[in-house]
């Protein structure tokens, strides 16, 4: 069944085969910019565990106006860059991934879901893996659940996509708004110091005791994709609207619509989400998940801009370009890097370099950004997809495919 999308226009739009190279240059941003986020996790104190605790959050705003150094202030505004917006731009673009591999169906007569309803699977598993081993805070376990229910309401009206799409807009919004209030109205009354035993795992425990400590916390460490539910669901279709509203293509009209996301994206969004970073911690549910996402939508018009300008040329737009071809690998490898660099049986620099400011983070942070976009494009040079992508090809053509 085709189902293309109109455009502002009124226009249908019909879209060939061809790969389009903004999405590959957006997925590498993507992937860099979501470890701007996850490098002070793993640094901070009590690592990925300090969420929990509060002792993630980002440098209050009064506290860098009390003191304010170049290191505070310089990772205040990284902090702010970062937070939830890359996520953000990753959860769309896992939705208009969604929508290629519709289209890709279609073309090649074949039955939806049929398969994917196995790559979601192998995705969760991959997820799984990822969690137990590398990295508490794993999307790709969430992204596996959307995707099942955002693969079946592709076989639905447009109609029925958009009551789902405002609906969980809704019902986030609302959630987001009760917990800042239930946030506000404790206040000072939480305790944001987290215990002493876990600053000493990740500091001096073994490997084998982070991985027990991540299964034994299951419940609480995956509670991210379940309070974000609505939000995913949304982002997750929005990037399907995009994609079949030509947002993406190199034409007047993708860079028309990319044009309104930008001025959208940054006029509304921008201003909210620097309202909300200066309210306080009490916020951050806001200005994580309400307003960065705004500013994510930003983002596609201001990459998408860069690279009209580039014109597909340069070093960096082609290794950002290759990093967002082997996105899951690049996803997977930056976080086993930060692993090893940060925690007690690696290097254990968080504990070393413990009160000596932001900046070695930062230097963590361009060093592995210099790695992959180095690696990614060495490695498409010698074959035709990253490791994990191959992993995963491998598997899932062994898969069957249904005609209609």
């Amino acid at each position: 069944m085709t189902d293309a999308e109109s455009s502002g226009g009124g226009r249908v739009a019909v879209r060939s085969g061809a790969r389009l190279p903004l999405l590959d240059v957006l997925r590498g941003v993507a992937i860099l910019g979501t470890l701007a986020t996850n490098v002070w996790l793993f640094t901070g104190p009590a690592s990925e565990a300090g969420v929990l605790f509060g002792t993630d959050a980002a440098v209050p705003a009064d506290a860098v106006l009390a003191d304010p150094t170049a290191g505070s202030v310089a990772e205040a505004l990284f902090r702010f860059v970062a937070n939830g917006k890359f996520l953000a731009l990753l959860t769309v673009l896992f939705g208009v991934g969604l929508a290629v591999q519709f289209r890709a169906a279609e073309r090649r007569g074949e039955r939806w879901p049929g398969r994917y309803p196995w790559r979601a699977l192998f995705l969760l598993v991959e997820g799984l893996v990822h969690f137990t081993l590398v990295f508490a805070w794993d999307v790709l376990m969430g992204y596996a659940v959307v995707s099942l229910l955002v693969a079946w309401l592709l076989t639905r009206s447009r109609r029925v996509r958009s009551v789902v799409m405002w609906t969980q807009l809704g019902l986030h919004l609302l959630l987001m708004s009760v917990l800042t209030a239930a946030l506000v109205s404790v206040g000072d009354e939480l305790d944001s110091t987290s215990p002493a035993e876990l600053t000493r795992l990740y500091a001096e425990g073994s490997y084998l005791d982070q991985i027990a400590f991540r299964l034994a916390n299951f419940v609480p460490l995956r509670l991210e994709p379940v309070l974000t539910f609505g939000l995913l669901v949304f982002l997750f279709l929005l990037g399907v609207r995009l994609f079949r509203a030509g947002a993406f293509e190199p034409d007047a009209d993708g860079r028309r619509i990319r044009g309104r996301l930008l001025r959208w994206g940054l006029g509304v969004g921008l201003p909210l989400n620097i309202a909300t970073t200066l309210a306080g911690p009490d916020y951050f549910l806001l200005d994580r998940y309400v307003a960065a996402p705004i500013v994510a939508l930003g983002l596609i018009g201001f990459v998408g801009a860069l690279v009209d300008r580039a014109r597909g040329t340069g070093w960096l737009f082609t290794s950002t370009s290759a990093l967002g071809r082997t996105a899951l690998t690049g996803y997977v490898t930056q976080n086993v890097l930060c692993m090893v660099v940060s925690y007690g049986f690696g290097l254990g620099l968080a504990t070393s370099l413990a009160g000596t400011g932001p900046w070695w983070v930062f230097g963590l942070w361009v060093a592995v950004c210099a790695f992959l976009l180095i690696a990614a494009p060495w490695w498409l040079g010698r074959f035709d997809r990253g490791p994990l992508e191959a992993l995963q090809h491998t598997v899932l053509s062994r898969i069957p495919a249904r005609r209609r």
